[in-house]
This record gives C-alpha cells, structure tokens and sequence, in this order.
C-alpha cells in the first residue's frame, strides 16, 4: 500500500480525491482518483465537477479516475505541503512560513468551492478560518515581505470571496491586510542544526549508543529537520543511576514530544523532550529492569522512536523519504508556491 506521504488527497465531502505526488510537484495535473465513500453526498458536487454521464460511471464503479482540475490539484498540493515538506538545513531544504501556506489555502480552497460547491462540505478548514489563523498575531504582515505583491493579490482575491459570501468583516480585513502589506517589516525563524550529546561526567560510562532518524508519520509538520540521522542517544552508567539521553538536532519550533526506547518492540523507556537551542533533548532514568536489560545487550538491538510510538501510526520508511526529498529538490522555480518564493527569497539562494 503507498504511503500519504506519496499521495496528495483532499477529503471531499463523500470521497477521496487522489494526485500522484510526483506530478503536483513537477507542476502538472493530469489525472485524478476519486474513491466515493458516500455517493449520496458526492454526486451533486461530482455531477458539478466532471458532468451527469461520468458521475453516473463514477456511482456505478465506486470509483473513477478522471482528467484533474487545477483547482482541486493546487489544494491538494498545498494540503501536502502543510503535512510532509521535508524541510532541514541538513537537506539544504528551508522551511515553510505556517502563514503563508494558511493564505495560500484559504485561496485554493474559495477556488475549488467556486467550481464545485458542496465538495468541501465538513472540510478540515474553511477559508475564512484559514484566514484567520494567517493573519493571528501578525503573522502574514512579516512573512510576505518577500513575496508582498502576490500575497497582496491573494488578499484582494479572498477579499472578493468573502464579499460574495455576505462576511463583510472579513472580506474589509482582507483589503486592510493588502493595504497594510506594503509597510510589513520582515519577521525571521531561525534554526540550526545543533551539535549532539554533551560530554560525561567523570566517572561515568557509555553502556550502549547509536543515531536514528525521525519518521515524519510520527511527529508534527514543521517541528523537526526531515534529514536522516538527526537523533543522537546514549545509555549512561552513573553512581546515582542509570539514564537514557536523546539528542533531536535541528528544531523549527516547541512541541510536545517525546522519545521512546524499545527492544525487541518491547518499550522500556520514555523520554520527554524539551525545546532548546537548536535542538530537542532528553534524559530518562531507567528502571531496575530496563537497566539490567541494556548492560546486556549490544547497542544494535536497541531502538529509539521520536514522536508516536504506537504501532497504529503508518510510518515512512527511509526510502519513502529519500524519494520525496529527490521530488522536492527537482521541483521547478515556476511551480514554486509563495510560501516557497518567499522561502527562497528569504535565503537569497535557489533549492
């Protein structure tokens, strides 16, 4: 089965509509999958969308497979974007601003509404709760200095929208925005990848040692550098007791995690991890048990998971990484989103 992290998807109201991740980042949309979960609620959004003879075969097979929409494709991106961009230093891959791919979202989700109302009944987020979240605090004012014009437009556009739909409060908030985006000063995420585990005291013995890399099913997005062998963690033998370090490098933002250790898929200990500089780090003193099992058995045989450990998670595997890291590094400049222009921008060097 491929993983969500190859397969963009919109949750539309009665189905799934799929992309192939590898065409959407090229900057193509030719196809699209829908897989109705509940014809009823589909069909007249679907009869909207691609006509009442390919609706009828739709209903009749579950299912069908017809030529896309660049609204509900640019969505779809945008929605991908906000879960699985593998952004790091370690990859040379700079991260995505939250305001601007909420702008950027609200607009793509009043385009597909305007060409197929009723498809996003129930969806994760409206437009005008997109909005929002991308003016909270000033966020968008800083974040589209850079690319000023094209949020400016995007805010005229949803100004328009909301208009239309009879929110005047939002649709005058919107007009402020673009007005007020000419005078934005530019704000700045800073991140590093910082350096591993810190030295011993004296006295103190490494039992077991080793690197893992975080599996982006398993941690929110935009949290942690996507590059592989980011986690560093030891097992230390100390007077007082024995303890687990972990070491996360590369940290974008706080969240509330934690790192598990594990043999044979047997968890033995947890570690909450705080916020530092540059990175997330943890320590965890081991039970009588746990330290027993870990002076007997080879560093090898021991595991370190960050972020969900349960085994319901469907986790990304290093190649699945690997091959979204490859698409996103040969994504062309025109199909950049603004978020990406304004990342780029930012770093004054293309990626």
């Amino acid at each position: 089965m491929t993983h969500p992290v190859h397969t963009p998807v919109i949750a539309a109201d009665g189905a799934l509509v799929r992309f192939a991740l590898a065409d959407l980042l090229a900057g193509r949309t030719t196809t699209m999958h829908i897989e109705l979960t509940d014809a009823g609620a589909a069909e007249p959004w679907l009869t909207r969308l691609v006509g009442a003879e390919a609706t009828l075969l739709a209903l009749g097979q579950g299912q069908a497979e017809v030529a896309a929409r660049a609204e509900l494709g640019r969505l779809a991106l945008l929605l991908w974007l906000r879960r699985w961009w593998p952004a790091g230093p370690s990859l040379g891959i700079p991260s995505l601003d939250p305001a601007l791919l909420d702008l950027e979202t609200a607009v793509a989700t009043a385009d597909v509404e305007s060409v197929a109302e009723g498809l996003l009944d129930g969806f994760e987020a409206s437009p005008a709760e997109l909005f929002d979240a991308a003016i909270a605090d000033g966020a968008l004012l800083a974040a589209a200095v850079p690319v000023a014009g094209d949020a400016r437009e995007s805010c005229t556009r949803l100004a328009a929208w909301f208009d239309d739909q009879d929110d005047v409060v939002r649709a005058e908030a919107a007009a402020e925005v673009s007005a007020r985006l000419e005078m934005a000063t530019p704000g700045q995420r800073e991140y590093a990848l910082a350096a591993g585990l810190d030295p011993l005291a004296p006295g103190e013995g490494v039992l077991a040692t080793g690197r893992a890399s975080v599996d982006w099913a398993r941690v929110p997005p935009g949290i942690l550098d996507a590059g592989e062998d980011t986690v560093t963690w030891r097992i230390v033998a100390a007077a007082a007791a024995t303890r687990l370090e972990v070491v996360v490098a590369g940290a974008f933002a706080d969240a509330a995690i934690a790192a598990f250790a594990s043999h044979a898929g047997e968890p033995f200990a947890e570690v909450p991890l705080e916020l530092g500089a540059g990175r997330f780090s943890g320590t965890a003193e081991l039970d009588e048990t746990a330290t027993r099992l870990t002076a007997r058995v080879h560093s090898g045989q021991l595991a370190v998971v960050v972020g969900v450990a349960g085994e319901g998670v469907a986790g990304t595997t290093a190649g699945d990484r690997a091959e979204v890291v490859a698409l996103v590094r040969a994504r062309p400049p025109e199909a950049r989103t603004l978020a990406e222009r304004a990342a780029a921008a930012s770093a004054d060097e293309e990626f």
